[in-house]
């Protein structure tokens, strides 16, 4: 396993985890979408899916196929493409559907937000303790970061300058979202799993554990945040929550 080779200054975001674990996770996953459905959260729902597929094109097709940043070990053996996608998949539906499923809820302020929320961070923290009825971890995955992360760093610097200059056009009592708000969600979303994996050992403690922890949770989901606001504003106007329209009179006129 080359990643064990790095320093430990490096960041190297690693994940241990078994079977359970992921069948588990796939369960959670169900019974969200289940609840969110129940509740006509449609839109959620559809913006969370976006963000599963989203995350699968940028982990298996941006840092394994193109970057070569991504490995996965099924019982000490690199797997390729094939076992790579399947791992990879599952991993960013999760992430992917959970992460977007939370920022679009306190986004947008619905008035369940406190319970998705909590549904989400609760499964975060006890998955893991859960899944130890598996037995050992038997599935390592690892990425390198400095590829990247200084592409990232520029895209969140631009993404927020451009949010901000926007803001500022505007009076401060106008101001159609609170940018520390924003960022506050981008930080408070990806810090919650990123703990989480770190507390619960399923992401190995070692001298660049902190550092991760700090840096992926400030920049990594962070640096969307501003697309996610606009996705979202555009979205709002047009439809509601349960996909109606949002103003069904203007929406009649416009028809004619």
């Amino acid at each position: 396993m080359d990643f064990l080779l790095a320093a430990e200054s490096d960041i190297v975001p690693t994940r241990n985890f078994n079977l359970l674990y992921v069948i588990l996770d796939c369960v959670f996953l169900a019974v969200l979408l289940g609840l969110l459905l129940w509740k006509k959260r449609y839109s959620t729902v559809l913006f969370a899916l976006f963000g599963g597929v989203l995350y699968t094109l940028v982990d298996f097709g941006g840092f394994y196929l193109l970057s070569h940043t991504r490995t996965v070990f099924i019982n000490g053996e690199l797997q390729g493409a094939g076992g790579t996608f399947l791992v990879l998949l599952w991993m960013s539906v999760s992430y992917g559907f959970t992460n977007f499923a939370f920022i679009w809820t306190l986004v947008a302020k619905d008035k369940y937000a406190k319970y998705w929320v909590f549904l989400i961070v609760m499964w975060w923290m006890i998955c893991p303790s859960i899944s130890e009825l598996g037995g050992e971890a038997t599935i390592t995955t690892s990425r390198t970061t400095g590829a990247y992360h200084g592409w990232m760093g520029a895209v969140l610097v631009v993404g927020y300058l451009i949010l901000t200059v926007a803001l500022l056009r505007k009076d401060p009592k106008e101001a159609f979202v609170s940018i520390l708000r924003l960022c506050a969600i981008g930080i408070a979303v990806q810090f919650g799993w990123e703990f989480s994996l770190l507390v619960n050992g399923i992401r190995p403690m070692n001298g660049a554990s902190i550092r991760t922890l700090i840096v992926n949770s400030c920049l990594e989901t962070n640096l969307g945040m501003p697309i996610i606001y606009l996705i979202w504003y555009l979205w709002n106007r047009r439809f509601r929550e349960d996909l109606t329209p949002a103003d069904p009179e203007r929406r009649e006129r416009e028809s004619v």
